[in-house]
C-alpha cells in the first residue's frame, strides 16, 4: 500500500498556525499604535512651537495705540492694511504702572536732595 500525505492537517499543527498569527496580528498593532502615537506627539510638539513663535512675535512687537481715530481715515490703503486691533488693556495697565513708578522715583530723589541741602 501507497500512504499518500493526509489532506487533514494535525490539530497541533493549527493550533500552533493559530498561534502565531495572533502573535503577528499583536505585533502590527503594537507597531501601528506606536508610529500613532509619534505621529500624535509630533503635532503637539509642533502646535506648542506655533504657539510659543507667535507669543514671542507678540511681545516682540512694537505696538503704537492710535487713540485719535480720525487719523484712520485719513490713513491710505497700504498703511491701513497694516493697523490691527489688539487688546490694549494689559499694555495700557503696564504703561501706567511704569509711570507710577518712575514719578514715585522722580519724588523719592527730590526729597532726599532737599534734605540733603536744607539741614547742616
Amino acid at each position: 500500500l501507497v500512504r499518500d500525505k493526509q489532506l487533514c492537517s494535525s490539530w497541533e499543527k493549527k493550533m500552533e498556525a493559530k498561534r502565531e498569527k495572533a502573535l503577528v496580528k499583536q505585533y502590527s498593532l503594537q507597531l501601528k499604535d506606536e508610529k500613532a502615537r509619534q505621529k500624535e506627539e509630533k503635532r503637539k510638539r509642533r502646535e506648542e512651537n506655533l504657539k510659543r513663535r507667535e507669543e514671542n512675535e507678540r511681545k516682540a512687537e512694537i505696538v503704537q495705540v492710535i487713540r485719535n481715530t480720525s487719523k484712520i481715515k485719513r490713513m491710505k490703503k497700504k498703511h491701513l492694511r497694516k493697523i490691527e486691533k489688539r487688546d490694549t488693556l494689559a499694555l495700557l495697565q503696564k504703561s501706567q504702572k511704569q509711570i507710577r513708578k518712575s514719578t514715585f522715583n522722580y519724588l523719592k530723589k527730590k526729597e532726599e536732595n532737599k534734605s540733603d541741602h536744607g539741614v547742616f
